[in-house]
């Protein structure tokens, strides 16, 4: 079948691409640059959902960027991958979901109406201490992680192993999966991540408590819109209260293989924390 995966030069979609087409499966990439083997989709063009899914039988869908409420772009999307005959639809979804979300809830919901489906529910991705997220960027510019999660934890999971699981699912041959949650091997907090990093890269890194409110306006100058800035700011709230440290065998169950350590990637990563 033909697999269309949103989001595809993303994190998860990257390595699901590879995956997926090293198994054999027709793959159709789309994002906004697809490069040269994939086709351009844009959330607010929604004139060109109906092209990008014209014969596809299964979708990963990553959501709408940037928005506590996909619904008013995702919603037609969904539309148009029923009318195109789309039967299997992957969502990427998260364990942590902002307060008062109502539109993820509805977007679960809209693809729970598909003949099959799955909601893929992961803890935080580990590539959020890479790049350009707000948190590497206070590593590697102060060494210092802040955040308003307390001694809170969570399942830290690497993309690829998000990813891995995704493509067991889209290319299960029987029904798919319905809700899975999605971690790491071991909870950690925010601290214990700080001690991780400095063990790897030989330099302090600490974690400083923050109020929510500086969080807001860190994420607003990394260039987040207003709602979705202080959406991921009050997140922290829920880590703090322990609603999140969690640790499944889902991935290993999937795959057959066990997820990757946050030290393991922080080794292979190392040099994202150079200052230089």
């Amino acid at each position: 079948m033909t697999i269309l995966v949103t989001g595809g030069t993303g994190n998860t979609g990257r390595p699901l691409t590879e995956t997926l087409r090293a198994r054999g499966a027709d793959v159709r990439v789309a994002s906004r640059r697809p490069g040269p083997d994939g086709v351009p989709f844009d959330w607010e063009d929604p004139g060109a959902y109906a092209r990008v899914l014209a014969g596809a039988e299964a979708v990963y869908l990553v959501p709408p960027p940037l928005t506590p409420d996909p619904m008013p772009m995702a919603g037609p999307f969904l539309e148009a991958a029923r009318a195109a005959g789309v039967r299997r639809v992957v969502l990427l979804g998260s364990l942590m979901v902002p307060r008062g979300a109502q539109g993820a809830a509805e977007l679960e919901g809209a693809v729970r109406s598909f003949p099959e489906w799955a909601v893929l529910r992961p803890s935080g991705f580990m590539q959020n201490f890479t790049g350009a997220h707000p948190v590497a960027v206070g590593i590697r510019e102060r060494g210092e992680i802040r955040s308003a999660t307390g001694e809170g934890r969570l399942g830290w999971i690497d993309a690829a192993d998000i990813a891995a699981a995704a493509a067991e699912v889209l290319l299960a041959p029987g029904p798919v999966a319905g809700d899975q949650v999605l971690t790491g091997p071991e909870s950690l907090g925010y601290a214990e991540a700080a001690a991780i990093i400095a063990e790897v890269t030989g330099r302090p890194v600490r974690h400083t408590p923050a109020p929510v409110a500086d969080l807001v306006r860190r994420n607003l100058d990394a260039g987040m819109p207003e709602p979705f800035a202080a959406a991921l700011a009050g997140v922290d709230a829920d880590i703090a209260k322990g609603s999140v440290d969690r640790v499944t065998d889902t991935v290993h169950r999937l795959t057959g293989r066990v997820p990757r350590s946050f030290a393991d990637f922080a080794r292979a990563r190392r040099e994202e924390w150079s200052t230089t």
